[in-house]
């Protein structure tokens, strides 16, 4: 079973003479094979670094992170991360967007096409694969840049508020169509957001994180039956309490500044 631990994890970013800024502290979190889990906090809390770190994007303070057993200390096959800003070739067509890794790899240009055309019919975007970035919408263009990640078959998926920049019809259809593709893939996936009721919406767990340096404050298993409802009275119950922990941040977080 593959699993990524988070283990007593510190950044501290460097400043102008000499002066530093802890970003995270002492935060720790197990995610196992299979699961969503999302990451809530308020803004400067470290949700996006402590993504980057698990991508082996940026070198550790302190603590340890290992993905089955090995420790993080690079960028990593088995992993991929998806960006808010969906980061697409602009003068690629979707096709070939999607299998650059691909290319990058040194795969056969035979599999590289049947994977590339496989995922782009998972994500229901074929007869678009011949489009390019600027011929979609903004949920066609994440859609786009999902199938990239799972081209390479990753284990995990780090997911840094992909849905923050579209409107609400179109974020509520994106959250549908990452369930089915998370069902069907069965990747573990880390996802960031600020959104209370996405969180809820989506995730297996909800791990809690305070204001800067960010630390895990709770970790929330959200034990709910999907689909899911954000009118059921049990969906409020954990709204509520989360609601609970981001006002008390944001309060404490405004103290500081």
């Amino acid at each position: 079973m593959s699993s990524l631990e988070i283990d007593a994890v510190r950044k501290v970013w460097p400043g102008a003479r000499g002066l530093e800024t802890t970003a995270i502290e002492d935060a720790s979190l197990r995610v196992s094979s299979g699961e969503f889990v999302a990451i809530l906090g308020p803004s400067g809390c470290g949700k996006s670094t402590l993504l980057e770190l698990c991508a082996g994007l940026e070198p550790l303070s302190g603590g340890r992170i290992l993905i089955d057993g090995e420790p993080v200390t690079g960028p990593n096959p088995k992993v991929v991360m998806v960006f808010q800003e969906h980061s697409l070739f602009p003068w690629l067509t979707v096709e070939d967007n999607v299998i650059f890794g691909l290319r990058m790899k040194g795969m056969g240009i035979d599999e590289r096409w049947r994977r590339g055309r496989e995922v782009l019919e998972r994500v229901r975007l074929v007869k678009f694969a011949k489009h390019y970035p600027h011929q979609l919408s903004g949920g066609m263009r994440q859609r786009v840049a999902i199938a990239r990640a799972l081209v390479g078959q990753p284990e995990f998926i780090l997911m840094d508020e992909p849905f923050a920049a579209l409107d609400f019809q179109t974020r509520v259809l994106m959250q549908q169509f990452l369930l089915e593709i998370w069902s069907g893939f069965q990747s573990t996936i880390l996802f960031v957001t600020h959104q209370i009721d996405e969180a809820v919406l989506l995730a297996d767990r909800v791990v809690v994180m305070s204001a800067a340096p960010g630390r895990v404050l709770e970790d929330v298993k959200i034990d709910l039956p999907r689909p899911r409802s954000m009118t059921d009275p049990a969906f409020n119950d954990y709204r509520m309490r989360l609601t609970a922990h981001m006002e008390r941040e944001v309060m404490r977080a405004a103290e500081f500044q």
